[in-house]
């Protein structure tokens, strides 16, 4: 049985997924998402921290960090 992206079981054929996600919507069957194992509260630390350090930085600093992401994320490797 295929998997969705966060590990959940779902039908191998279009009809039965199809079924299922109607029943979803329609509030039938309630669709079972599972914790992602993270811990909430280092998600909410790290949230705060790259806020802090966005704010530090001068536009310099930002536009320098931006290009080499670009060019990492371009380049053929």
């Amino acid at each position: 049985m295929p998997k969705g992206p966060r590990g959940e079981k779902r039908p191998a054929d279009v009809i039965g997924a199809a079924i299922t996600v109607a029943k979803i919507a329609t509030s039938e069957i309630e669709e079972l998402t599972e914790d992602d194992g993270k811990d909430k509260a280092a998600q909410a630390m790290g949230r705060k921290g790259a806020k802090a350090r966005a704010e530090k930085l001068t536009p310099e600093q930002r536009r320098e960090i931006a290009r080499k992401a670009a060019v990492k994320r371009w380049s053929k490797e």
